[in-house]
């Protein structure tokens, strides 16, 4: 995995404890760009120690209380995040940070530790390898039901996009830019986060947008009555 100036292709090139940035209803994929603003002073710590060794952050959501498939060693944290590589960043004037995280790939949380001797979290994590091989190009994707299912959306919701874009974008950049921009909840976010693959992330996504599709239409009807 290319990110940035930066390889990573064995597990070496992955740090074993992560500052992590907890964020409900965030999304960050391998290989895909997530912009972030940061202004709590303990994030712009994160950041500042980041950028000044391996500008490495762990981008994970707090604990789904809903759901027992997110159970972490770490009780209010879900058990899979994504890593990402400070590719860019932008000072604002008035303390704040605009930057841009680049995914590398999912990490699972071993530990906590550290606590108390940062304002921000360090966590131990066992990354996800497989993420690091660029060999699923999503061929099993059924892109045709992907495109329909993200029509039908933009139709019910009277939404345009630029269709000679999305036509152009690879596979992988469709399936992983659309459920990144989807704007589902967190639990539906986490599901997407942790699909085993391209193929398995595009049927989730079009699962979630086909419920979502049918509720909203659900609940047109019992208006008109």
């Amino acid at each position: 995995m290319q990110v940035g100036n930066k390889s990573y292709r064995i597990e070496s090139d992955i740090p074993g404890k992560i500052p992590v940035f907890p964020l409900s209803g965030a999304l960050l994929l391998p290989g895909a760009q997530l912009p972030l603003n940061l202004f709590e002073p303990r994030y712009l710590a994160m950041f500042d120690d980041a950028l000044s060794s391996d500008r490495i952050i762990g981008v994970i959501q707090p604990a789904l209380a809903e759901s027992a498939a997110c159970q972490s060693p770490v009780e209010d944290l879900c058990r899979i995040g994504c890593l990402g590589r400070i590719t860019s960043f932008a000072e604002t004037g008035d303390g704040r940070y605009v930057i841009s995280l680049s995914g590398i790939c999912r990490f699972r949380v071993i530990e906590e530790i550290e606590k108390g001797r940062k304002p921000y979290r360090i966590c131990r994590i066992s990354p996800f390898l497989g993420d690091l091989d660029a060999g699923d190009t999503g061929d099993e994707v059924d892109r045709k039901a992907l495109l329909d299912s993200f029509k039908a959306y933009l139709d019910a919701n009277n939404l345009e996009a630029d269709w000679s874009s999305v036509e152009r974008a690879s596979t992988e950049t469709l399936v992983n830019s659309l459920s990144m921009m989807s704007p589902y909840g967190p639990a539906e976010k986490q599901a997407l986060l942790e699909a085993d693959d391209l193929k398995t992330r595009a049927e989730t996504l079009i699962a979630i947008t086909e419920i979502a599709l049918a509720r909203d239409s659900d609940d047109y009807g019992h208006v008109l009555q």
